[in-house]
Order: structure tokens, then C-alpha cells, then sequence
């Protein structure tokens, strides 16, 4: 069987036309951009067949990427979803040969309405191309498909020059990660880029803290009682000196000391790693992955503080997994 060199070669025509299509970015694709970033409406993008769902696609992008937009199905579109589209919209519409009848029905409608119009044709001259007021040729010299007929090389086409578009007009407005995060907050990008360590911390009295002059007995009450795997030590100003955790107590039971004479002071570590409310959880996750591979010791849970290194809030990595941002 020719599986591979089938799939390969599939590949390379479609690299191919991409290449090609790459070429004739011009002065039509500027135009195009300058008329989605000025559309005062929502962008409208219809396309029939497999062109639709290449449509789909496309309205889904610029919508996610700060271009208020949608799909509408041109057949649909001539009985009654025209009704979506005001004066203040803009039509996106793809069409391979250009001729697609159900989108020319809508044509002269939308035009009527004062509609600006960008087309995605493989054939410049054809009567969509030719009604637009932005063209962008993605016409290909050969499809994937053995037949040349299968919409292959030309919807990967298409759909790339939607892209171009979408990332294209995103750049022009400073569409930043935040506002991406914002159009995805229910998704792990959305979490990595929205969710602080304030919005997950334990606060007040869930926070375990122990006095710098705290017997060994009470900081492993006060581990333990807390249940996040550590406690913080605080001098007689309440600001944190020291962390003791589940590591500090096997280095600890593994010396020759007296539990009964030592304090806290004597089996913390010093200057812990702490963050402050403001910091990304996402952060906090790369910060412990770093540690855990060239640190000198994992860290597992974390202190968040002010300024003035008083302790506001704690949090492990549990608190990180049931947030969904490990």
C-alpha cells in the first residue's frame, strides 16, 4: 500500500499552493484588512459546501481575536437569515469558482444595503471577484485530491488567507494575550491567562502560621491541622521569616535533636520562595516546574505577602489542580 508517500505528497501540493497563494498578498489584502478593522458592525462570512465550513472556521477566528463576527449559510441566508445583516456589517464570501449560485442571490441585496463586500475566489475574473470591493485570489493550480476535484489545496488555502486576515487585523488593533484570555475564559489558555493567585489562595484563618518562638509540637499541630502541607513562621511583627514543610520534618526526624528543645526558628527554612496576590497562577505552576528541575529543593506550596512580606494568603499544588491551571 502507498499510504505514506499518498500522505506525503498530499503534504507537498498543498505546501505548494499555499506557497503560491502566499505570493499575492498585495495591495487587495491591505484593502481587505483596512475594511474588517473599520466595519462599525459585526463581520458576516458565508460560504456553501465545503467553503462554508471554511467560513465557519474563519468567523470563529475573527470573533475570537477581537472581530465581532459570524457565520450565516447563504442558502439559508435567501430565506430569511438575511434579515442578520445591517448596513453597518461586512460580508466576507468564499467561493472556489466564484459562481456559487446561493451566494450571487445575496449579492445584489447586500450590495443594496450599502454592505461592504470581500470575496475569496480562485478565479479572479468571475462575477463574485468581480462585485467585491476587496478580491483575495486563493485559487490553486492543482487540487490534492488525485481527480483534482476534492476541495483540498484550495480550502487550505482559503483557509490560511482567513487566518492572514484575522491575525493580520488583530496585530493593527493590539489585540493583546489578555484580551485573547478574555474571548476564552472557560479554557485552559483562558486560566493560564486570567486566573490570579488571589482568586485561589487560602485566607485568614486557614492560613497556617506559627510564631517564630513556636514549639516543634505546635508547628506540626499547625501543619497538620491546615492541611496544605506546610506552615509559615512569622516574626513578632508578623512578617514571615522562615517555611517549615513535610521535607523540613524528615530532614528534622532524621537528626539527633530534641523535639522538646527546639522551636520553630531552629527547623523552618529561611526566606521562602512567596508571590504576591497579584501574581498568575500559571506563573506559580512554571515557577514549581523550574524548581522541581534545576532548584535546589521542589516546592509544593507557596505564601502569598505584601509588600512588607506580611503573609495574605497560601496556597499548594492541589489548590492549582483543582483550579484546572496544572
Amino acid at each position: 500500500m502507498s499510504f505514506i508517500p499518498d500522505g506525503e505528497q498530499v503534504f507537498d501540493i498543498e505546501i505548494e499552493a499555499l506557497q503560491e497563494v502566499r505570493a499575492r498578498i498585495d495591495e487587495q489584502f491591505i484593502h481587505a484588512c483596512e475594511l474588517i478593522k473599520s466595519c462599525q458592525g459585526r463581520v458576516v462570512v458565508t460560504g456553501m459546501g465545503k467553503s462554508g465550513h471554511i467560513a465557519n472556521k474563519i468567523a470563529a477566528s475573527l470573533a475570537s481575536t477581537g472581530t465581532p463576527a459570524f457565520f450565516v449559510h447563504p442558502g439559508e441566508a435567501s430565506h430569511g437569515d438575511l434579515g442578520m445583516i445591517t448596513p453597518q456589517d461586512l460580508v466576507i464570501a468564499l467561493s472556489n469558482s466564484g459562481t456559487t449560485p446561493e451566494i450571487l442571490t445575496i449579492v445584489p441585496i447586500v450590495k443594496r444595503m450599502g454592505v461592504k463586500l470581500v470575496s475569496l475566489t480562485g478565479k479572479p475574473g468571475s462575477e463574485l471577484a468581480v462585485s467585491s470591493d476587496a478580491h483575495l485570489d486563493v485559487g490553486v493550480s492543482r487540487e490534492a485530491c488525485p481527480h483534482n476535484l476534492a476541495p483540498t489545496a484550495s480550502t487550505t488555502c482559503a483557509l490560511a488567507m482567513g487566518d492572514a486576515l484575522a491575525v493580520a487585523v488583530l496585530q493593527s488593533r493590539g489585540f493583546s494575550a489578555d484580551d485573547f484570555a478574555r474571548t476564552h475564559p472557560g479554557g485552559m489558555l483562558g486560566k493560564r491567562l486570567l486566573l490570579y493567585v488571589s482568586d485561589i489562595m487560602h485566607s485568614g484563618e486557614q492560613i497556617p502560621l506559627v510564631k517564630h518562638s513556636a514549639s516543634f509540637k505546635d508547628v506540626l499541630l499547625e501543619m497538620t491541622g491546615k492541611s496544605l502541607g506546610m506552615t509559615g513562621v512569622v516574626d513578632e511583627n508578623n512578617h514571615l521569616i522562615g517555611i517549615f514543610t513535610d521535607g523540613d520534618l524528615r530532614r528534622t526526624l532524621s537528626q539527633s535533636v530534641d523535639p522538646e528543645a527546639i522551636t520553630a526558628t531552629d527547623v523552618m527554612t529561611p526566606d521562602p520562595y512567596t508571590v504576591s496576590p497579584d501574581t498568575l497562577a500559571a506563573d506559580v505552576v512554571k515557577t514549581m516546574r523550574e524548581y522541581a528541575l534545576h532548584g535546589p529543593h521542589a516546592i509544593n506550596a507557596v505564601f502569598i505577602t505584601d509588600e512588607e512580606n506580611t503573609v495574605l494568603g497560601a496556597l499548594n499544588t492541589h489548590d492549582l489542580l483543582r483550579a484546572g491551571v496544572v
